[in-house]
Parts: C-alpha cells; sequence; structure tokens
C-alpha cells in the first residue's frame, strides 16, 4: 500500500523538467523518502537503486576520480540494468555512508545534465558538514516530514472527507456532523502520528497499541544513530535532551532541566544536532515588527516541537512512567478541553504550518513572548501573508485566553489574526477599547484544515 504524500507533486515537477539538477532528498530517519522515490520510479523505463549502507562494494567505484561518465557505466554494469538517460531514475540512498558520491552529485549536472538523479540519507545533515561546497547552484534539495494529516486522511479513505472540507469557508462552516468527524480523526491522528509505518498499522489493523510498538522500534533507531552523529557526540546528553523536550514540548526550553551535570553550551549543542537529525523543530522568539521575521530573532528564547505527535507521546511515556490520563484525555475530552489541556494541539499547528510550506527550501518557526517579568504574554506562532506579519493563535473558544494576542496585536498595530482551535470555520471582530477602539479581525482555522491556511489569510491586508 502506498500512501499518497505532499511532496509526490513536486517530486513529479522535478522529473518532468527538461532542465533538471540532482536532487537531494533530505528529512529524518523513516520518514518515507525512499519509498517516495520508489513511487515516482514507475514514472520512469528503468530504476536503478543504490543502497550505499546494503551494497557498499558500489563506494569503489567513486575512490579514484568522480568522472560520472565512467562511474555511471560501472554502476549499470554491476546493476545489470541499463541507465538511459531522460529514461532511467537512478537512485542513490543511503549516500551519506560514501562522501565522494555526495561530492559527485554536481557532476551529474555539468556532464550528464539529462539523467535524473536522487539521493538520500537519513544521517545526510551530518555528512554535508562535513564536507565542503558540494555543489552550489549544481544540487537541489528538497525537504520531507511525517505524513500531514491530510495525508493521514488520505491513507485511510476518507477523500470524500477532505473534498467536503476543502468546500467549507470561514463565511460558509461545514455541518456538525463533518465537523465532528474530522475532529475525531484528528483525536486519532495525534496518537497514531504521520509516521508511515505507524500510520501503515493503523490503517491495517485499527489497534493503539500496535501502533506505540511501531513508535516505540522508531524511537530506539533514532537513540541507535547518536553515536552516529559526530565524533565527540555525547548519546547519553542526546538521549536526555530528547527526553526533556519531549516533557518541555512547547514551553520555553529550559537547558538545566536536561540534566545535572552538563554546560549549558554542551546542551545547546545537543539540541543543535537533534534539529539537524529533523527530530527537534526549534521555534525561536521573533519580535516580529516587519519581515523577514529572522531578522529580529532571539534564540535565547525558544520552544521545542518533536517532529511526530505520535513519537512525542512514546517520549514522554519514557520519562513520565505512565500517559494514560494524557491518552485519555486526547481520546475522550471535549474539543475545548483538547486544545487548552496539554502540547499536543500546538503541537499539531505547528508541525502542520511547516508541512505545508514549500519542501524545496528548509523553513523556520517562530513565536512571540514578551521578556517583562512582570508582563507575561505568548503568541503561539508568527506568520505572514505577502507582506503582512500574522499571529497565531492555538485556543479553544472567544472566552478568555485572548489578551496575550490583542496585546501583540496592539504594539505592532496589526488588524487580522489567525485562531486555529477545534471549532467549525469561521470569524469574529474584537473592538479594542484600550487602542481607540481599534477593530481586530480573527479568522477561525480549525486545527484539522491547516492546509486551507493560506486560503484562509488571503484578503489580510495592512
Amino acid at each position: 500500500m502506498y500512501c499518497k504524500r505532499l511532496i509526490d507533486k513536486y517530486l513529479s515537477e522535478w522529473a518532468s523538467r527538461d532542465i533538471h539538477k540532482p536532487l537531494l532528498l533530505r528529512g529524518a530517519r523513516q520518514v518515507g523518502k525512499s519509498t517516495a522515490v520508489k513511487e515516482l520510479s514507475k514514472k520512469f523505463e528503468n530504476f536503478v537503486e543504490i543502497n550505499f549502507e546494503k551494497q557498499p562494494n558500489f563506494k569503489v567505484l567513486f575512490k579514484d576520480d568522480l568522472d560520472v561518465r565512467r562511474i555511471v557505466p560501472q554502476i549499470s554494469a554491476i546493476h545489470g540494468t541499463s541507465i538511459k538517460p531522460g529514461k532511467t531514475l537512478l537512485f542513490l540512498d543511503e549516500i551519506q555512508e560514501c562522501p565522494q558520491a555526495i561530492m559527485a552529485l554536481r557532476f551529474f549536472k555539468e556532464d550528464m545534465p539529462e539523467l535524473h538523479v536522487i539521493a538520500a540519507g537519513s544521517l545526510l545533515e551530518f555528512a554535508l558538514q562535513e564536507l565542503p561546497a558540494f555543489g552550489v547552484g549544481r544540487i537541489h534539495s528538497m525537504f520531507m516530514y511525517p505524513m500531514t494529516f491530510d495525508e493521514f486522511l488520505e491513507a485511510n479513505g476518507q477523500q470524500l472527507l477532505i473534498e467536503a472540507r476543502d468546500q467549507a469557508s470561514i463565511d460558509n462552516p461545514l455541518p456538525e456532523p463533518l465537523h465532528d468527524k474530522l475532529v475525531e480523526f484528528l483525536r486519532t491522528y495525534m496518537l497514531v502520528g504521520g509516521m508511515p509505518e505507524s500510520v501503515k498499522t493503523w490503517v491495517e489493523h485499527h489497534d493503539y497499541v500496535r501502533c506505540q510498538e511501531v513508535q516505540d522500534d522508531i524511537v530506539v533507531t533514532y537513540e541507535d544513530d547518536f553515536p552516529k552523529y559526530k565524533k565527540n557526540a555525547d548519546p547519553v546528553l542526546l538521549r536526555q535532551t530528547l527526553r526533556s523536550a519531549a516533557v518541555q514540548a512547547t514551553k520555553k526550553f529550559i537547558y538545566s532541566k536536561v540534566g545535572s551535570g552538563y554546560k549549558t553550551v554542551e546542551v545547546q549543542k545537543a539540541v543543535e544536532l537533534l534539529a539537524l537529525a529533523g527530530i527537534l523543530h526549534p521555534v525561536t522568539h521573533t519580535d516580529a515588527n516587519g519581515l523577514p521575521l529572522g531578522s529580529e530573532e532571539d534564540k535565547s528564547y525558544q520552544k521545542m516541537l518533536l517532529l511526530d505527535t505520535g513519537l512525542l507521546l512514546r517520549l514522554l511515556n519514557m520519562s513520565l512512567g505512565d500517559i494514560s490520563e494524557l491518552t485519555t484525555q486526547i481520546l475522550t475530552a471535549s474539543a475545548a478541553d483538547l486544545v487548552n489541556k496539554g502540547p499536543m494541539a500546538e503541537q499539531v499547528a505547528g508541525l502542520e504550518i511547516l508541512h505545508y510550506m514549500s519542501p524545496n527550501i528548509r523553513h523556520d518557526l517562530y513565536y512571540w513572548v514578551r521578556h517583562a517579568k512582570n508582563s507575561q504574554a505568548e503568541v503561539d506562532y508568527i506568520s505572514s501573508y505577502l507582506q503582512v506579519v500574522v499571529p497565531v493563535e492555538v485556543k479553544a473558544d472567544t472566552q478568555g485566553g485572548m489578551k496575550s494576542l490583542w496585546s501583540f496585536m496592539r504594539e505592532k498595530k496589526l488588524h487580522y489574526a489567525i485562531r486555529c482551535s477545534m471549532e467549525n470555520f469561521g470569524k469574529f471582530n474584537y473592538v479594542d477599547n484600550e487602542d481607540n477602539a481599534e477593530v481586530r479581525h480573527v479568522r477561525i482555522c480549525p486545527l484539522y484544515a491547516i492546509a486551507k491556511m493560506e486560503e484562509i489569510k488571503q484578503g489580510i491586508e495592512k
């Protein structure tokens, strides 16, 4: 069973271009990179896959020089498959095991521009850091993540539900039965997560325990990789940092909470390595006075998102010992309580926002927090639309809990915001009597519809 992925469209577009650079598919282990490439290969007459981890004998071909006009015929001869430019997809998997092959990628663009070449690797980012400039302008990267909520729905055969949701808007909300059905699927998605193997297990068995076993195996695999990150990486520190990031998820990350005996600079390095591996996604404070948001970032204020909600829950279970109460809450709490309690809703919102951005570049996530000790305020995410800063709050309803948002909008002279919640599509206005009765416009994007957020933003003005 192949589950359709967002990346499929981008891979197909790349494959159809007359002029195409070698493609580097990047992302954490087990997010589905190899599977997506194999699905793309069905569009080609021939498919040649080299896995440098399983087939180390191919490394010798890149040893003496990087002449791809010599290397490709030799790969063809060993593999026993004809490699024809324009008709063959050449896939170099686990390429981090052969740094010379990474260096060779740029020469495909120069010497065999018609050949379709894709490279991928689970720990690729660490290998790239060890290399000099490996092909600036000659290699194209795409970044891949776990499955989105829409991909989860698609895997569960809910295409009609997606279509019905996509017909709704802030002026035309969903009928309650459809809204309720989407909320229930989102509850399941929070527990199952978006790791392809876990989703496949759910589709086949509808058994949360089996999904948890898959998730536990993935966590163990990640931790087994820790010694491979860097020569001086401390696997114990990396493990403790990962568990602490789960416990502190969506809160300001406090380095001292990782464990005694480690210096702040050591924990910072561990966080950087986990982020490089794609396991953690930092959300960084920005003053958000304008764009780009990164021009006013402050990395001393960061929150951490785990790459997947299902893995977050398993790490919490490993750290806290028993999360049955949280699991029960996800399955049974009212929609409002599901958003207001625990980190899951904010985690889902941040990951969905990230996953629906273009995969052609690496993106950063931002939030805003007031630093003043006696005037605490925080906005969950800061996004943009065209040249306008757009705050995004993850909240349950219109009553209470919005003071930080109003304060931020007042301070930054903004008139539009997005609220992600378990509500139906909608909008409302807020008359800010503390700011000369200025009207603030809030558009409601259900947590199950973050795929439509850019559409919901349309019409926002300065």
